[in-house]
């Protein structure tokens, strides 16, 4: 973690210093570009996270104006993201609209409270297994929720659960509309094929529009086509909603303790996805336009952002990858060319209402289908398999979580699992050894080198930790010390390569030094560095090892202790 980070710093107001013509045209034409780009994603990641339209744009609006102002990276642009459909999916059904605002700004005081306890650095070291995983399930779960306006199937009430989900959707493939289905398969040939004929129309919006186009005629010639618009199901306001408080009613018994209890876990699940996803957003565009974001900024910017947007009815937000990337590609410079992108997404949802309206659902499912597919993420999937089976098991694992069960559980086990999966390996690469009657200066680096091999005095043991002196490996000493079969009178304990200790490694150490005083057994430690040493001292285990006793190098330490087994005092080695 960088501490000479400053803790908020948006990038927005460094770049007005400067600021000129040039910057401000390339930054109006790549967030008209952007602004293009997230509408169909904006309507699409509202209506499949069972909101409605406009609440998909109003996310897009207003995160991403505070995410473009408050954030820490130039370039990075918020909005609502696939990542979140599951999660706010599932809020909505088991506590409502009402419980779905609270708990995302209970999300957004915790990305907040991240930032400014400058965990920005440490929210990177997420395990790329578990990263991978989850989103992957997130991908599949995404293309599971389209199936049935992608075949129009008509079904009213979909089962929310992964495996119930498909069994209805089996049991209703008889039921498939053709019409609805056709609109769906030639949308998501555009979003496939455009790109190979020009990349500057995206491929979605593209496919929006001719769709709109040919629904909106073939509506008006053939009779019971049975292709759903976001008209027949959704309301779209008249102008920019008014900010309103959560209208949450307490049940009998119930208290507002209570319900933050139970919203914990999933806003504790927003701010995570929100805070891994926005980072990784800021370091794949870092190393696009050489700049370097500022992490801890960035978290209080997502975590403004999502405060403010569930007072105006809107989701969850993060920074966007793909729309960051496009913001990029299409000469974006700084924060501003988010901002233009919210003004062109306020003007679609005040100018362009009625125009949404006649947008097919088959086709946003062809949208969201494409965007699973993107997400997915399977040739990550391909090489991790080939990675140790500890890691590929974590993925797998973390994968099944998400689509079985909800990715809070998810995130949870996979993050459990990974720590555990670390302390194992980090318990693994720690050794204890035990030297014989020489050591060998040549291989050891605190040994004040001569041409001959130490020699080890007898009733001496000289043992060796490897590794950091933590509760994994405390065990592993204690087991070791067991094992030597004659007992010595003094012990040397080498330290020099054992990077920090833990409480456990000092209640290990401690006790270990009691047991050897009351036995008449003298320890003495031997290259301990200044970080461990003075963490011994804070402690206060060097009173009972005795200060003289923690030794800078091995030829010292083995003097003391000849000295101490002949029971000689020697003046110039105690000064």
């Amino acid at each position: 973690m960088n501490l000479k980070e400053k803790t908020f710093a948006p990038k927005f107001f460094d770049c007005l210093k400067g600021y000129n013509s040039g910057i401000f045209t390339a930054d109006l034409m790549a967030g008209i570009v952007v602004g293009i780009v997230a509408i169909p994603l904006a309507i699409a990641f509202g209506i499949a996270s069972g909101v409605g339209p406009a609440e998909g744009l109003i996310t897009a609006i207003i995160a991403g104006f505070f995410i473009a102002v408050l954030g820490g990276s130039k370039v990075q642009i918020g909005g609502p993201t696939g990542a979140f459909i599951v999660i706010v999916y599932g809020i909505i059904q088991q506590h409502g609209l009402a419980g779905l605002m609270i708990a995302t700004i209970m999300a957004g005081v915790i990305l907040v409270l991240l930032g400014v306890f400058k965990l920005g650095s440490i929210i990177k070291f997420v395990p790329y297994p578990v990263t991978v995983g989850f989103t992957g399930g997130i991908a599949l779960t995404i293309f599971s929720t389209q199936m049935n306006d992608f075949f129009g199937l008509g079904i009213e009430k979909v089962p929310a659960d992964f495996v119930h989900k498909w069994i209805c959707y089996f049991e209703n493939f008889s039921h498939v509309n053709w019409w609805a289905f056709g609109v769906a398969a030639i949308s998501l040939l555009i979003i496939i094929f455009s790109p190979k004929i020009s990349k500057k129309v995206p491929g979605s919006l593209l496919a929006i529009i001719i769709a709109t186009i040919a629904v909106y005629f073939i509506k008006g010639n053939v009779d019971n086509t049975g292709i759903k618009t976001i008209g027949d199901l959704y309301e779209m306001p008249a102008g920019f909603p008014a900010p309103r408080f959560p209208e949450f009613a307490l049940a009998e018994g119930q208290t507002w303790l209570s319900v933050i209890q139970n919203l914990f876990p999933a806003a504790f699940t927003i701010a995570m996805l929100g805070a891994i996803e926005s980072l990784l957003s800021a370091i794949v565009a870092d190393g696009v336009i050489g700049d370097k974001h500022n992490s801890n900024t960035e978290l209080i910017g997502q975590g403004v952002a999502n405060i403010v947007v569930p007072f105006f009815g809107g989701i969850p937000a993060t920074g966007a990858i793909a729309r960051t990337m496009t913001n990029i590609n299409n000469g974006g410079k700084t924060p501003v060319a988010g901002v233009v992108h919210c003004v062109i997404l306020t003007l679609v949802l005040l100018f362009l209402g009625d125009l949404v309206k006649l947008i097919p659902m088959p086709c946003l499912a062809a949208v969201l289908v494409m965007v699973s597919y993107n997400m997915s993420g399977w040739k990550t999937f391909v090489s991790l398999s080939k990675s140790p089976k500890s890691d590929f098991s974590v993925l797998l694992t973390t994968f099944f979580l998400t689509v079985i069960f909800d990715l809070t559980i998810a995130i949870e086990i996979g993050l459990l699992l990974a720590l555990v999966l670390f302390l194992r390996r980090t318990n693994e690469s720690s050794v204890v050894r035990v030297f014989g009657k020489e050591i060998d200066p040549s291989d050891n680096t605190d040994v004040q080198l001569h041409e001959e091999k130490l020699v080890v005095p007898d009733g001496v043991g000289v043992y060796e930790i490897d590794g950091p002196y933590f509760f994994g490996v405390a065990t592993k000493f204690d087991d070791v010390m067991s094992a030597v079969a004659e007992t010595p009178k003094v012990r040397i304990i080498r330290m020099r390569k054992v990077p920090f200790i833990d409480s456990t490694g000092m209640h290990n150490l401690s006790e270990l030094c009691h047991q050897s005083h009351k036995a008449g057994i003298q320890v003495i430690l031997s290259g301990v560095n200044n970080h461990v040493h003075a963490t011994l001292h804070k402690a206060g285990v060097d009173k009972i090892i005795g200060e003289e006793y923690i030794c800078a190098n091995i030829n010292i330490a083995l003097e003391k202790a000849e000295a101490y087994v002949k029971g000689v005092s020697n003046p110039k080695l105690n000064a």
